[in-house]
Order: structure tokens, then C-alpha cells, then sequence
């Protein structure tokens, strides 16, 4: 298990993820700042200044996960993770990928008054050698307070709050650990399978609504905007994977087989597999009957009706190339072969 301290800048999460690891039996401290860190020394320069934060490094998410479950399997116990996490994004990708290795994360969100914050910035500011404060200043972490606020809305969602305004360290810890010890804080609800190991079929069903728009969703365990499907089971056929994932996604039971769209061959990108990816037509789904989706709070967060430009700005580019193809091959009653999102044959 992993309990997350989430927080702004100088909100006290480090010095109560300290105190915290003497309070649950068998926890261990862990700072993804030191892999943040670690990364400086590791990549080049000029991959360092394209980003303004570590975290915006695809590969320090992909590492903070992976040491996480490394540290689990070597200790065991509870994990005390302390680390800012403002990019909902982010979260889901991280906390996914913690949930496809059966790992349950405790969300708590340290939340004290502003004007404390900000008290507790300028103390902090005094030790020149605090990387928060890397112009000595405590000026990067002042800038970024309008960005937690506009965080707060799915953080306090999605954690356990605590108002530690008036907490010391210890006090904090110690609400924390009552928390965790009553399921107040309960394990985050993200699922997702494990990755994958070897080449996947994936098959994906596109629903329109009166206007032609096509319905997405938004995943809570990854970033970006996503068709209804998943992974075809060994020995399940695809059409039918595809009815199986939307009956299980949206709570809407396909009464005809789909008609197959696309099939597109994704090339293997480590960490990913690749494999074959179909993205079937299942036909108009009427507004009173779209009104009736039932989204598994664990997988999707949301829903949508968009035109093809609107699902450019939503999906990752690949996934819009195959949706854009894909509504060709409706348009002309055809059957399109894709390899990376682009015709061929």
C-alpha cells in the first residue's frame, strides 16, 4: 500500500511523511523528488530545459512507479510517498500504473490556510539549500499556488483532505495515520488490468449520438480521451469484446453486432507491446438512451458527444488518427487496414 501526501508547495508534506513512518508499522519513506533529481544527473541538458518541471518528463512518471513497486517488493509494508501532484493527468497516469501492479494508494491531501502557506514559504526560503527553493527565494513555489488552486476542485475529490494549519508535523502524521487506520481515507478506486507482456488485440466501439458526433470517454487511470473497449480476451471474439467492454464501461447493451471500421497494426514503443487495434461501428445511440450511462467511477470519470475537430484537442494523435480513418471507412461503407494510423493495401 502507498499512502500519497498530496499538497502545495510548503504545505509540510515531506516533514509529516517523516513523522507518519514512525506511526504505521513497516513504512518506508520515499521522495520522488530524489528520481526528479536523479534525472538531472542522468539526461541530457537540453532535454532538461525543454520542460519547466520534472514531472513533465514522460519518463520521471514511468520511473516514480516503477521504483515505488521495486521499494514494495523489496520491504514490503506501507510506502510514504510525499509529493505535489497538481496535473490530474499526471495523477491518473501514476496512480494507473500503481493500480495495474495491484499496489493501493491512500490519497490525503495536506490543505492548510493560504495565508500559512505562504508563512511557511517565506520560513523555507531561508534554507538556501531546499531544492523547492532553487532561487533562494521560495519564489517557484509562490507561482505555483494559482496552480493548486485550480487544482483543488478534483484533488479534494479524490483525497482525504486535512487542514493542517494549525498542525505540527507530528499532529499532521498523526491524522494522517487515524485516517488511514479508519478508511477515512480509503484506497483510491482507479483499476486497471496489468500491463500488458506480449502483443494485444484491442477492439473499440465508436457510438454516435443524432448529430453524427461521436461518443468518448475519459479514463481516470491515464491521461487523454478514449473509445469505449479494451483488450479481447483469449478466445473472445473481437466484435464480441467490443460489446463486453461497452455493456461493462457505459452500462449500454449492444442488441446488434458491430460493424468492423479500421484495423490498425500499432508498432511496438517500449515500454508498450503494440499489437492490432479495431475500431468497430455501433450505430446510433439515441439522447434519452445516452442519458442513461452508467460510468464505473474506478475507470471513467466522464463522458461526451464531440465533432471530429473537437476530438482532435481530446485524444492522443494516435488514437485520433485511427478515429479519423475510421469515420472515413463509415462514410464509404468500406473496411480501412491501418498500420500506425495510416492506410495501406
Amino acid at each position: 500500500m502507498i499512502v500519497w501526501i498530496n499538497g502545495a508547495f510548503g504545505a509540510g508534506k515531506t516533514s509529516a511523511a517523516r513523522e507518519l513512518i514512525d506511526l504505521i508499522p513497516n513504512s518506508t519513506f520515499y521522495d520522488p523528488e530524489l528520481t526528479g533529481t536523479g534525472l538531472g544527473s542522468l539526461l541530457p541538458q537540453k532535454k532538461f530545459a525543454e520542460v519547466s518541471d520534472f514531472q513533465d518528463l514522460p519518463i520521471w512518471r514511468r520511473l516514480v512507479v516503477d521504483t515505488a513497486a521495486a521499494l514494495l517488493a523489496e520491504v514490503g509494508g506501507v510506502l510514504v510517498v510525499p509529493m505535489t501532484l497538481l496535473r490530474q493527468e499526471y495523477r491518473d497516469e501514476i496512480f494507473g500504473g500503481l493500480a495495474s501492479r495491484r499496489i493501493a494508494v491512500r490519497h490525503v491531501l495536506l490543505s492548510p490556510e493560504e495565508t500559512i502557506l505562504r508563512q511557511r514559504i517565506a520560513h523555507r526560503a531561508e534554507f538556501p539549500d531546499d531544492p523547492v527553493n532553487t532561487d533562494g527565494t521560495g519564489q517557484w513555489a509562490y507561482d505555483r499556488i494559482e496552480t493548486y488552486r485550480s487544482a483543488l476542485d478534483w484533488i479534494t475529490r479524490d483525497a482525504h483532505t486535512i487542514d493542517n494549519s494549525a498542525l505540527t508535523p507530528h499532529e499532521t502524521a498523526e491524522h494522517i495515520a487515524e485516517a488511514v487506520r479508519t478508511g477515512a481515507a480509503p484506497a483510491c478506486e482507479i483499476v486497471q488490468t496489468p500491463d500488458p507482456t506480449a502483443e494485444t488485440v484491442a477492439a473499440g466501439v465508436l457510438l454516435f449520438d443524432e448529430h453524427d458526433r461521436v461518443l468518448l470517454v475519459d479514463p481516470t487511470y491515464k491521461p487523454g480521451w478514449e473509445f469505449p473497449g479494451g483488450v479481447v480476451e483469449a478466445g473472445e471474439a473481437p466484435a464480441q469484446a467490443g460489446i463486453r467492454e461497452v455493456a461493462e464501461e457505459i452500462g449500454i447493451h449492444l442488441a446488434q453486432t458491430p460493424k468492423l471500421l479500421v484495423v490498425d497494426w500499432e508498432a511496438p514503443r517500449p515500454p508498450g507491446y503494440g499489437g492490432l487495434r479495431l475500431l468497430f461501428d455501433g450505430g446510433t445511440l439515441l439522447s434519452a438512451d445516452a442519458q442513461r450511462l452508467l460510468l464505473p467511477g474506478s475507470e471513467l470519470r466522464g463522458w461526451r458527444f464531440v465533432t471530429e475537430e473537437e476530438a482532435a484537442t481530446l485524444l492522443p494523435p494516435t488514437r485520433f488518427e485511427r478515429l479519423r480513418w475510421a469515420l472515413r471507412a463509415r462514410e464509404r461503407s468500406a473496411v480501412l487496414n491501418l498500420e500506425a494510423g495510416v492506410p495501406v493495401g
